[in-house]
């Protein structure tokens, strides 16, 4: 009995270390949690995905790292997919969801225990990926502690045909906001530079 015991043990720790566990449970119950809630039928409606600073998400500092905004996004994301259909039409005809950029402006930390919200919602597509906004807003007095902008790419199927799916009708996609258009170029003209270099690379050799 206490031999398994410590090899369960063993297994648990091993599986930890080996794995970021919390981040799959995380991804779980985010899940389950948006599976039961009412479906949000407009594709571009704001949806609000809460949350508050805890231990595991401090810095040095005592506040949230930077790091832990880009993964409270990433539940952030799922949930909102869960909700308003992207996810499920996704899976339904086999498209991959994949982010190819994201740029975050912090505007003020978050303390521990300080409870925000995010707040995503799409602010438009092509013919390749969503471009979505998301931010952080402090329950405490409502300012937008911090601000990110992500592409996600589509694999397999464009934005347009999954929302076709879902809708079943064609959507016009709205105008880009000012600041969109130009962190898309932004994106074009990195991978641009990105791709020259690296056919003066393969010159060279």
């Amino acid at each position: 009995m206490l031999l398994m015991l410590l090899l369960l043990v063993g297994a648990a720790l091993l599986l930890f270390i080996s794995l970021d566990v919390w981040y799959f449970l995380r991804g779980a119950r985010v899940l389950v949690e948006a599976w039961f809630k009412p479906q949000v039928r407009d594709i571009l409606a704001e949806q609000s995905f809460d949350g508050m600073v805890l231990t595991h998400d401090l810095d040095y500092m005592g506040h949230m790292n930077n790091s832990r905004y880009l993964r409270e996004c990433d539940f952030a994301r799922l949930h909102h997919y869960m909700r308003n259909g992207l996810f499920m039409a996704s899976f339904k005809l086999g498209a991959k969801m994949v982010v190819g950029a994201s740029t975050i402006r912090y505007r003020r930390s978050l303390a521990f225990r300080e409870a925000f919200e995010i707040r995503t919602k799409v602010l438009g597509w092509d013919d390749k990926a969503f471009y979505l906004e998301q931010r952080f807003v402090s329950k405490k007095d409502g300012f937008v502690s911090a601000i990110m902008l992500c592409r996600q790419n589509m694999v397999h199927h464009s934005p347009e045909r999954i929302i076709e799916f879902i809708c079943k009708e064609k959507i016009e996609c709205p105008e880009f906001p000012e600041e969109l258009k130009h962190w898309i170029k932004f994106i074009s003209a990195s991978s641009q530079a990105l791709r020259a270099e690296c056919g003066l690379e393969d010159k060279k050799k």
